[in-house]
């Protein structure tokens, strides 16, 4: 927002496309701290309420939707500006993806009634271990999402998905792959971790003062939303889901929001790790100003 107010006033208009999961869903406000309507008649944004949370949206839609976009803004003679840490959007967008199966609600359903038969997301860990080691390294025994979508690959191609990810066009944006030249990545990134989580805990707790319950019952109570859906997956939607369902109180789902926000920020910060990219540190005495004027200095270059 800010660098599209510096740059209007040099006579450039910024259009924002959002690279969030959860932002393309409505109604989910609060947990994905979306841009307030102000924000958004402020500055025109993109690719955000554009899903109800009954429906799925994958990396695959978001590089064939953020290409639209780009499109369009750049034939309006606007600067498309990406944003957000949704990381495997960005690989899919930059890099492209490996020709990977569509998901197969048959299958899902299947490996979720295993998962119930075998005692949990652990167990079905153990079972992804037994034909895909690869990725059973890299998941937490936790990690429902990703086990399934591992395991629903392995059933579909007969392949782990780990030997399909190999096979991406152009690599998968994690071994140091040079970023195309058309496009220009600068991150934010605090460098203290102990501040970065006191960050994300202040960033949580005004989420639940806010309003994340409520906005998370009303979604619990429209009677066809379920906890396998990717929008009730989001982070803390999920742990809200859980303690509204009765599977634990108040403090224990605050401290799962809290860990899963812990566990995204890690995986956020590995991906960027292996990135050429351009490091500022908002936290940091004129961390962000600096970020300001270096995006600025670098679009007006470009002219």
């Amino acid at each position: 927002m800010r660098l599209a107010e510096a740059m209007q006033a040099e006579g450039k208009t910024i259009e924002i496309v959002s690279m969030d999961s959860a932002l393309v869903y409505r109604d989910m406000d609060i947990g994905t701290a979306k841009p307030s309507k102000a924000e958004q008649e402020q500055v025109r944004h993109h690719l955000i309420d554009i899903l109800d949370p009954s429906e799925a949206y994958s990396a695959a839609c978001f590089a064939r939707d953020v290409k639209q976009r780009i499109r369009e803004i750049q034939e309006r003679d606007h600067i498309p500006l990406i944003v957000g840490g949704t990381m495997l959007y960005w690989r899919a967008w930059v890099y492209g993806l490996s020709n990977m199966p569509p998901a197969n609600p048959e299958i899902r359903q299947r490996l979720d009634e295993q998962a119930i038969q075998l005692g949990g997301w652990p167990a079905m860990h153990a079972e992804l271990a037994k034909v895909d080691a690869i990725t059973a390294a890299r998941l937490k025994p936790n990690d429902s999402q990703r086990i399934q979508r591992a395991l629903e690959v392995f059933h579909i191609t007969g392949k782990p998905i780990s030997n399909l990810f190999a096979q991406a066009p152009e690599g998968d944006g994690r071994s140091g792959e040079p970023i195309p030249n058309w496009i220009k990545a600068v991150s934010l990134e605090p460098s203290d971790r102990g501040t970065l989580h006191a960050l994300l805990e202040k960033r949580f707790d005004d989420m639940l003062k806010n309003g994340l319950i409520d906005e998370v019952r009303k979604l619990h109570q429209r009677g066809d939303l379920h906890e396998n859906l990717p929008a009730i997956r989001s982070v803390g939607y999920r742990q809200v889901w859980e303690y509204l369902n009765g599977e634990t109180n108040l403090e224990r789902m605050r401290e799962k929001g809290l860990a899963a926000t812990r566990q995204l920020s890690k995986r956020q910060s590995t991906w960027l790790r292996a990135m050429d990219r351009t490091v500022f540190d908002p936290v940091q005495s004129k961390g962000f100003e600096e970020a300001l004027a270096y995006c600025k200095n670098y679009l007006i270059s470009q002219d």
